[in-house]
């Protein structure tokens, strides 16, 4: 049941002060070297690097998936921008957008690239200029901030020498906004009309957009302009008036080249250039500066500062254990969930001897306990086994699973045993999933099942993949869990999905699956609902006077439940309770010579998870109902392979692994949309239709069957076409197998946002087309 080893689990009470510092020990892949002045964005679980130098400008992106550690090249097309260095870097959704940056020694960009990390596709843009103005200048060190749908630039550092080999420094101070279209693409750049003066002249800031309380704000924060700043600065996006807000507590020093992040409401600002004190050996001509590795973290809701490490400059910790990373400038950080990311970055000591060096170490700062998980969804259902998974957490390093034996005189809810709620997204552990050959995508993060026996399979979440693509495995190495090494994308019409895409059960981001109680004997064809595999309370007991058993804590995202743990005594009883503030974290160690309680059949169980971290533990996700199998019904098809031609869908499959005899005939099911949604149905239930039956293992799927088809949208950036598979022997049908088929989210949002009138003729702009 892959639980975690002893010595892996974070053995900590409930509640800590203050964020905690963790290394990245180890991850695989194609690592970048070193290097400073490169620019990170988040993407789900993703972490997209560009850009940046050390001997020579990097032109590579570079991604870390924050799940399985491993690092991969993505193959780019399209207009792939050069190499570059402190230059801006914004994400909104899949897009990534650059402007700017240091080309080579005095030669900076003023080009704007946009990345569609969907399919890895760069487009150079020609964003229209300002009216009655010039477009921003070449430069670097600014910074370059997306909210909403506009972008918006302030500061740098201008070359202004016309001579091509020397550097005439300049500080700006002008501010841009550059608006974008929906989707893809830019409109043009405008000069906005501001109050209040503003900033200062500078490069090496940092900004960032806050919106939690009342009109959002954009602040600016150090900086240089000849000498370090400590400054902030205030613009409210609705007045756009500049001013500078009080701040209270201890206020860090003036710093460049830092990095500030946003994590709920707090500004978390590390590292960077600061000033220090003039050394003996100085001759008091110039003022001495050093890297910094202290983290300071800013409360916008109340203007606090709140300083978490001490100013430590370059070679004063030395300790690789001391408690977080060392000091350094220039490094990359980006925020997922509530963890901050940070990495390489030029450590700054001995700089009079130009002997300066590129961390290469990768860490994240742990900030809160996890957040509540979904409720547990189920894979398989067999006699003696209940395989059962949950979507990651961002912050977790481990998961507490725990179960709730339900009386057998307690009546499942109806139709809960029959099918499962609308499942969220896969992920693949040692996944392949790639458009062409080295180019995971991000458009379906989660198109694949998880490595694991075949048998198991009994939910799968697909899209069309590329043919060519070829056998993209790795091994996921050292992962928090079962996890994507390499994301996918969808292809063109008439692309047949890789059957090893397919073919493999949950085990990560988390599936859902039938339970494994047979379906009627003869399944109408009318729409049907789609019951929750998370239930509500059942009549005549109340959860909370049961009692909960822990079956385990596990670094996967899957379990393959077949026992629980009984308490030693009444007093070692699982809490039915939240987490509390003192109550340690539990670990394999404490399982040793507790009597384990095998599954029973066709007896219901009740699952919860809660996440771990450094933290403590999070609350517990709702609860899920789930039943063991009788004997004698068949298991659920499996290998499930979709091409599409044209306008309709061909389905292929495999025979259940276990038959339990002669199977008599194959049912499949479509989410239809719904004419008149019942008052007492949730709203994430979905209506389904018979479209097949018979005993071949193949089916299409007509074109005006997809024209009523439902597009699922239960789970966030995926919608999906959802078809249902089962099989039926002697004693009537067994658990189905679910496919999420995954639709373009490009398509699917460009036609949801589309008017129904036609665009003014001002909104048609072809300024962002091509070079």
């Amino acid at each position: 049941m892959d639980q975690i080893p002893v010595d892996k689990v974070p053995h900590r009470t409930m509640a800590t002060e203050g964020p905690l510092w963790k290394k990245v020990q180890s991850f695989t892949g194609r690592i970048p070297w070193p290097r400073h002045g490169h620019r990170a964005a988040a993407i789900r679980e993703l972490i997209i690097v560009f850009g940046g130098g050390n001997e020579g400008i990097a032109e590579d992106l570079h991604v870390y998936n924050t799940v399985s550690k491993q690092w991969f090249l993505p193959a780019v097309r399209g207009d792939i921008p050069p190499g570059c260095a402190a230059h801006g870097f914004a994400c909104e959704g899949t897009r990534v957008l650059v402007f700017g940056g240091m080309l080579e020694f005095g030669k900076y960009s003023n080009s704007v690239y946009e990345l569609q990390a969907s399919r890895w596709l760069w487009k150079r843009l020609k964003p229209r200029p300002p009216r009655n103005a010039l477009p921003p200048c070449p430069r670097i060190g600014h910074s370059f901030t997306l909210f909403g749908n506009k972008c918006y630039m302030f500061g740098g550092l201008a070359n202004v020498s016309e001579h091509p080999n020397r550097n005439v420094m300049r500080y700006l101070d002008d501010f841009y906004e550059l608006e974008l279209q929906s989707v893809s693409g830019v409109k043009g750049w405008t000069i906005p009309e501001t109050k209040g003066g503003g900033p200062s002249a500078r490069e090496s800031h940092t900004c960032v957009v806050y919106s939690g309380m009342g009109s959002p704000k954009l602040y600016i924060y150090g900086g240089m302009t000849g000498h370090r700043l400590n400054d902030l600065w205030q613009l409210d996006l609705d007045s756009m008036i500049w001013s500078c807000p009080e701040t209270k507590g201890p206020n860090p020093l003036p710093r460049s080249l830092h990095s500030a992040n946003l994590i709920d409401n707090k500004m978390y600002v590390f590292g960077g250039w600061v000033p220090v004190a003039e050394s003996k050996e100085s001759d008091g001509s110039d003022a001495e500066w050093a890297c910094s590795g202290s983290l300071s973290a800013l409360h916008l809701d109340t203007m606090m500062w709140q300083s978490f490490s001490p100013e430590e400059s370059a070679g004063q910790r030395e300790d690789p254990q001391a408690g977080g990373p060392r000091a350094r400038a220039g490094h990359c950080a980006a925020t997922i969930g509530s963890r901050l990311y940070i990495w390489s970055g030029r450590d700054g000591y001995r700089k009079t001897w130009n002997n300066q060096v590129c961390r290469k170490d990768l860490w994240y700062l742990e900030t809160e306990r996890p957040t509540t998980p979904v409720a547990v969804l189920l894979v398989k259902s067999t006699i003696s086994m209940l395989h059962v998974a949950w979507r990651p957490l961002p912050a977790a390093e481990c998961y507490l699973l725990q179960l709730q034996p339900v009386s057998t005189s307690s009546a499942p809810p109806a139709g809960s045993a029959a099918w499962p709620a609308a499942p969220p997204s896969t992920e693949n552990q040692g996944g392949h999933l790639l458009e062409q050959p080295g180019a995971p995508s991000i458009q379906a993060l989660d198109e694949a099942s998880a490595g694991g026996p075949q048998e198991h399979d009994s939910f799968m979440e697909v899209s069309e993949s590329d043919p060519q693509a070829g056998d993209q495995s790795d091994a996921a190495g050292d992962s928090q869990g079962a996890a994507l090494t390499q994301p996918s994308s969808l292809g063109p019409p008439g692309r047949e999905l890789d059957p090893s895409v397919t073919s493999r059960p949950l085990d990560s981001e988390e599936g859902s699956a039938p339970q494994c109680q047979p379906a009627p004997k003869d399944p109408s064809d009318n729409p049907c609902s789609d019951p929750s595999s998370h239930t509500e309370q059942v009549p005549g007991e109340k959860p909370e006077d049961l009692r909960w058993y822990d079956v385990g804590v596990f670094k996967s995202l899957f379990c393959e439940v077949t026992q629980y743990y009984l308490p030693e005594d009444d007093q070692g009883a699982a809490s039915n309770s939240q987490p509390s503030n003192t109550q340690e974290l539990p670990g394999p160690q404490d399982y040793e010579g507790r009597t384990a309680q095998p599954l029973a059949p066709g007896l219901t169980y009740r699952f919860r998870v809660a996440g771990t971290n450094s933290c403590g533990q999070g609350d517990f996700s709702p609860s899920s109902e789930f039943k063991t199998c009788q004997p004698g019904f068949p298991g659920a098809p499996s290998a499930v392979k979709i091409t599409k031609a044209n306008d309709s869908v061909h389905i292929t499959w495999e025979s259940p692994s276990s038959p339990s005899g002669r199977i008599l005939e194959y049912s499949m099911y479509l989410a239809v949309k719904k004419s008149r949604p019942s008052s007492s149905e949730r709203p994430t239930q979905l209506a389904f239709i018979r479209i097949y039956r018979g005993t071949k293992t193949f089916c299409t799927v007509s074109p005006a069957h997809l024209a009523n088809a439902d597009i699922d949208c239960s789970a966030p950036n995926r919608p999906a076409v959802v078809f249902r598979i089962a099989a039926k022997n002697e004693q009537g049908y067994g658990p189905a197998t679910q496919i999420r088929w995954l639709q373009d989210m490009v398509k699917q949002g460009a036609s949801s946002s589309r008017p129904d009138s036609p665009a003014e003729p001002e909104e048609q702009d072809t300024a962002d087309s091509s070079s």
